[in-house]
């Protein structure tokens, strides 16, 4: 065909070169619309929480209270749909994990607009697990006591992303194509409890090569039109980069790799040059499109620039909009309208032993290593923490790590080649984990165990190498002790049965059979396969350790092949997507349950839950392929209605006499320059975040001059380099502070620049009133 074609233009004349190419051009994308099997939409949509004042989920740490962000969290949808057949979707969140309320609650909306075209059958809401999100949003009592109870402004602003994500990404369908690719990434995760691996059968772990998945999954999203649109990765590292005591709101590694993809492809630049993006390294000027094609020259002198720097005083704080936060958020004014979006999400799979602080752990008295069993220092846990790759920098280990799996998945993006081809199916049930009845094999028979009402184990309190607990718990108990043993009591006695069931683990809080005021943890979960052509997702509500996700992924695989008449082979492609739907704690195997380290003591429903796990996930695997119903199960719980909120409400906020809202308290120092690497730092009067969590919008700016007049956004809070932190002179203060700080990076065009703040404050009277105000203008050169 290409000599034929190329034959036929010789003989044209010159004015007809273009239209026979643009015939040639055409034809060809016809023929790629013939050829494209899906519609394929992405979405994404803001859901960043109050941003003071609510802890946050998942070192269960009372001291670490939000104030401040380091960038947004987002919720990015992806819907795969037969052109008149079934769909998926699938939602990653950049939250600790998912809710069962909220997924009950995202379905009901779905329900209300869309009828029964996305229901809990084909939709599968995922945690990326960063803990550094606000808490509050689940519906059970254990994972909001730290909280002080339900935060319904945490739960509101992620049931209204996830909502409005999918709302666009069903918008956005359009044909198109999926590409699947896999790559392995070593340095992005190590074992953390290496002591319960090593208890599994020598034969398994035999098979592999590492004590933890090395392998990242991608999915790459083309438009027949537009071209690249979107991707999709799982791989298997805890969002933990960021420590105990970091109380920056912060998508962590997984959260930092999306911005950066996202970033990529907004300015085109190559893998060689990623570096540029984000680290602070020597090496010539880059400069990136969000600002290119604003900067006439930047061949102007330092005095010159200066000059014009100190035209430009910093204003008084002045009232505002809520709208001119969004309007000047960097991103919404480079977003193209006739354009999809390109949305990057990097997934969770089973990360349950995986810790991404890969240089280990040691002891902070002694820079010793940790002991081994215990992971403790002189017997005592609390010392024993694990070190990132920026160590001592958590921020830094942030970028690292999130720049690592950024960096994998561009390589495996760029080299996708197999494309998905098949049906569109998925399998949901919902299983009472606490009484369940299972059958596994025993000296070539069979023998019937059974799942037992949720229980946390003493090392549960003891907590991991990436957030160690307090007092004198430490992993791998699986004895207890008469004293915790009698405060836990207090709460709920565990009884003979429940003891035995639960065995070798020692009970501390018998969170199945605590009922009050409301559950205290869950027993009906959801199970849930999605298929998308050779690509099949197990959708768990936990955290499967890296040997429970492996014996998982190859029974369903062994099913799909032996059972699926040819449709499946070796090559089929198996993921787990962890804390999907609801969350349960841990699954380890059997054997690492034995040890009892802190994933064995979170394990809920006793030694056999991974069997229970196994024994679903093979019945909806048979269904999927047979086209056989699946009984819908018992539904879970609705318990919004009985939530207990003890968060005090903001009451008002104030300012010293004469000092306006927005007014600048600490200015950039007058005639100040600045270059890649330097911190410029400004403090304004500010107000409480909770008052507007300004979603869509921006509390921080950086602005450039442009035409030596207009300011135009070129870094706002969602951005890796920029922080907002916010705090007030005392606990009980009405007056606080906004703390910005911009890191310069590489890429930043030398220039003139300021900072701006929005908020909103709430008087006495509960009225809400939003400010902004500005700094000095400084230079960058």
């Amino acid at each position: 065909m290409p000599f034929i074609f190329f034959g036929f233009v010789r003989r044209l004349s010159t004015s007809k070169w273009f239209g026979a190419i643009l015939l040639f051009i055409l034809l060809n994308g016809r023929g790629a619309l013939l050829e494209s099997t899906y519609l394929i939409g992405l979405g994404s949509y803001d859901i960043t929480g109050p941003a003071a004042d609510v802890n946050m989920m998942g070192y269960a740490n009372m001291e670490q209270i939000a104030s401040g962000i380091h960038f947004r969290l987002q919720a990015r949808t992806f819907i795969v749909a037969e052109p008149q057949g079934n769909r998926v979707v699938f939602v990653n969140l950049d939250a600790c994990m998912a809710s069962q309320i909220v997924t009950i609650k995202v379905l009901e909306r779905l329900k209300a607009r869309y009828g029964d075209l996305y229901n809990e059958q084909n939709v599968a809401i995922s945690g990326i697990h960063t803990h550094a999100g606000p808490g509050g949003y689940l519906q059970y009592v254990v994972y909001i006591v730290t909280s002080l109870g339900f935060v319904h402004q945490s739960f509101d602003v992620i049931v209204d992303g996830i909502d409005k994500s999918i709302t666009q990404a069903h918008e956005n369908l359009r044909p198109g194509s999926i590409f699947v690719n896999k790559g392995e990434l070593l340095d992005a995760g190590i074992n953390r409890s290496p002591s319960a691996y090593l208890n599994n059968p020598a034969e398994e772990k035999s098979k592999y090569n590492y004590d933890v998945d090395k392998e990242m999954t991608l999915l790459k999203f083309v438009d027949d039109v537009w071209g690249p649109v979107g991707s999709f990765t799982w791989f298997a590292t805890h969002g933990t980069s960021m420590s105990r005591t970091n109380s920056l709101i912060s998508g962590d590694n997984k959260g930092a790799a999306a911005r950066f993809m996202e970033d990529w492809f907004e300015n085109d630049v190559s893998l060689e040059d990623v570096d540029s993006l984000y680290a602070n390294k020597s090496g010539v000027v880059r400069i990136p499109r969000r600002v290119s094609s604003i900067i006439p020259d930047l061949r102007e002198d330092r005095r010159e620039l200066m000059e014009l720097a100190s035209t430009f005083q910093s204003s008084s704080g002045r009232p505002a909009t809520r709208t001119l936060s969004i309007s000047k958020r960097v991103r919404n004014t480079l977003r193209k309208a006739d354009k999809p979006q390109f949305v990057s999400a990097f997934c969770q799979s089973n990360c349950g032993d995986v810790s991404p602080n890969v240089l280990g752990a040691f002891c902070i008295d002694t820079g010793l290593p940790c002991e081994f069993n215990h992971s403790t220092c002189n017997g005592k846990n609390e010392l024993c923490y694990g070190r990132g790759p920026g160590y001592p920098d958590e921020f830094e280990s942030t970028r690292i790590i999130g720049e690592r799996q950024f960096r994998k998945a561009l390589e495996i993006f760029n080299e996708a080649s197999e494309k998905l081809k098949g049906k569109v199916r998925y399998r949901h049930t919902y299983v009472d984990f606490s009484d369940l009845q299972i059958t596994i094999p025993k000296d070539g028979g069979s023998e019937s165990v059974k799942t037992c009402p949720a229980a946390m184990g003493f090392s549960f309190a003891a907590g991991t190498t990436d957030g160690p607990g307090a007092f004198d718990f430490k992993q791998g108990d699986n004895q207890g002790n008469a004293f915790w043993r009698l405060v836990g009591g207090l709460l709920k006695t565990p009884n003979e049965e429940q003891i035995n069931c639960q065995h070798p683990k020692p009970i501390l809080l018998d969170t199945g059979e605590m009922k009050e005021p409301y559950d205290w943890a869950p027993s009906i979960l959801p199970v849930q396969i999605l298929q998308i052509g050779q690509l099949v997702i197990l959708c768990v509500p936990g955290e499967f350790t890296t040997m429970a996700g492996r014996r998982l992924r190859d029974v369903v695989k062994m099913v799909l092949t032996s059972e699926g008449n040819g449709e499946f082979n070796s090559n089929t492609r198996i993921v787990i997507a962890g804390l999907t739907n609801a969350y349960s704690q841990y699954v380890t195997t059997f054997e690492e349950y034995q040890v009892q380290r802190y994933e064995g003591a979170s394990t809920l429903y006793g030694p056999h839950t991974l069997s229970a796990y196994i024994q679903e996930f093979k019945k909806l695997a048979s269904s999927l392929i047979t086209n056989q119903k699946v009984e819908p199960g018992p539904r879970p719980p609705d318990l919004l209605d009985q939530q207990i909120s003890l968060l005090p409400p903001v009451i008002l906020d104030t300012t010293p006499l004469g000092v306006s809202f927005g007014d600048v308290k600490t200015d950039i120092p007058p005639n100040s320059t600045f270059k890649w690497g330097d911190i410029v730092k400004v403090i304004f009067w500010s107000a409480c975040p909770r008052n507007d969590l300004l979603t869509g919008g921006t509390y921080a700016l950086v602005e450039i001059l442009q035409d030596n007049e207009n300011w135009v956004p070129a870094y706002d809070d969602d951005d890796f380099c920029l922080r907002f932190k916010w705090s007030r002179p005392a606990k009980l203060s009405p007056r606080s502070y906004a703390t910005i700080e911009w890191r310069v990076p590489e890429l930043a065009v030398p220039g003139v620049y300021r900072i701006s703040h929005f908020g909103a404050s709430k008087d006495l009277f509960g009225s809400i009133r939003h400010f902004t105000g500005t700094s000095s203008a400084f230079v960058v050169a």
